[in-house]
C-alpha cells in the first residue's frame, strides 16, 4: 500500500466519520416528526437518486452485475442502511445518547470478533488496546464515567441498549461485503448495495405501518423536517458511505471500523463550533479516542509495511551442484 494510498483512505474514513457525527445533531429535531423506519426510508431513497446519477455515466455494466447480484446486495444494504439504522434509533428511543455513543464504539471490537470467529484472524493485542482506549474515550466523552449520563429515575436502558447493539451487528455485516464483491469497485458497491434494498426498506415501512408499529409521516411534519432530510440524505446517507466504503477498501475493515469511534467526537467538535465548548470530561475523552486512532493507524501502516518488504531468497551456488545458471 502506498502512502498516497494510506492518506487517502484515512482522509476519506475521517469525512465519513464526520458526516456520520453531523447525522446525530441534525436528526434530533427530525424525529419529532419523522419516525426511524421512515426516516431511514426518506434518507436512503435521496442518497439512492444521487447515486443513480453517479452510475449513469457508467452504461450497462453496473446494471448487468445489479442483476447478477441482487439478492446479496439487497441483503447487505438491508443490514447496513436499514438494520443499523433502525434499529440504532429505536434503541435511542428506549435509552439514553450516550450509551448509544458507546455502542457504536464498540463496533470495531465487535468487528475483530466476528472477523476471529469466521476467518479465524486473531485480533493482535495492539488493535485490542487501541480498541478498549477507544471505547474507553467514547465513555469518558458520554459521561458515563462522570455520572452525567443517566437516564430517568429507575428506568432500566437495558432493553434499548440491547437493540441498538443488534443494530450495529448490521453494519459490521454491510462493512464485510466490501471484500466479497471484488468485481465491484467502490462507487459500485456503495450504489448498488443502496438500490438493491430500496424495496426492502420500502416494504419495511409501508409493512412496519400497516401492522400499527410506525405512523406515515404527515405532510406538515415534511415540510417542517425537509431541510434536514435532504442533508441527511445526501452527507450522512451518500458522501460518508461511499468515502466509508473507499476508506475500507484502501486500509481495510479492521482499520475502517476503529475510526467509527471518531464519531461521538466529531459530534463533539460539531457542538463546540456551534457554541457550546466541551467539558474537562469530554476533552480528555476525545483526547484518548485521538490517541488510540493514531496508535492503530501506525500499527497497521507497520504491519502493512513489514508484509511488503521483499523476503530476501538465499542465493543458489549452481557450481557446487555441477550445474550452469540459465
Amino acid at each position: 500500500m502506498s502512502r498516497r494510498q494510506r492518506i487517502a483512505g484515512t482522509a476519506a474514513l475521517l469525512l465519513a466519520t464526520s458526516g456520520w457525527g453531523s447525522l446525530f445533531l441534525v436528526s434530533k429535531g427530525v424525529l419529532h416528526h419523522v419516525e426511524p423506519v421512515w426516516f431511514t426510508l426518506i434518507r436512503y431513497t435521496l442518497s439512492a437518486l444521487l447515486f443513480v446519477l453517479l452510475v449513469l455515466p457508467r452504461g450497462a455494466a453496473p446494471w448487468r452485475k445489479l442483476r447478477r447480484h441482487a439478492g446479496p446486495l439487497a441483503l447487505r444494504g438491508a443490514a447496513g442502511f436499514g438494520v443499523f439504522s433502525v434499529m440504532l434509533l429505536v434503541g435511542l428511543a428506549h435509552s439514553v445518547p450516550s450509551h448509544g455513543a458507546v455502542i457504536i464504539a464498540t463496533t470495531p471490537m465487535t468487528t475483530q470478533i466476528v472477523r476471529w470467529l469466521l476467518d479465524g484472524v486473531r485480533p493482535t493485542r495492539t488493535t485490542l488496546l487501541t480498541s478498549a482506549l477507544a471505547l474507553l474515550g467514547v465513555a469518558t466523552v458520554s459521561g458515563l464515567l462522570t455520572g452525567s449520563a443517566g437516564s430517568s429515575a429507575g428506568a432500566s436502558t437495558l432493553l434499548g441498549d440491547a437493540i441498538a447493539f443488534g443494530g450495529t451487528l448490521g453494519w459490521v455485516w454491510y462493512t464485510r461485503g466490501t471484500t466479497r464483491f471484488p468485481e465491484l469497485d467502490v462507487i459500485e458497491y456503495t450504489a448498488l448495495t443502496v438500490l438493491a434494498s430500496w424495496p426492502v426498506l420500502l416494504a419495511a415501512a409501508v409493512g412496519a405501518s400497516l401492522l400499527g408499529w410506525s405512523a406515515v409521516p404527515s405532510m406538515e411534519g415534511l415540510r417542517l423536517s425537509w431541510h434536514a432530510l435532504l442533508f441527511v440524505g445526501v452527507v450522512p446517507s451518500a458522501i460518508s458511505v461511499l468515502a466509508f466504503n473507499y476508506g475500507v477498501r484502501a486500509l481495510g475493515a479492521v482499520t475502517g471500523t476503529a475510526f467509527l469511534n471518531f464519531v461521538p467526537v466529531s459530534a463533539q467538535l460539531m457542538s463546540a463550533a456551534m457554541g457550546r465548548l466541551p467539558t474537562a470530561g469530554e476533552a480528555a475523552g476525545m483526547v484518548m479516542e485521538i490517541a488510540a486512532l493514531l496508535i492503530h493507524t501506525a500499527s497497521s501502516r507497520k504491519a502493512s509495511a513489514a508484509a511488503a518488504a521483499p523476503i530476501a531468497l538465499p542465493q543458489q551456488n549452481y557450481r557446487t551442484c555441477g550445474a550452469t545458471p540459465s
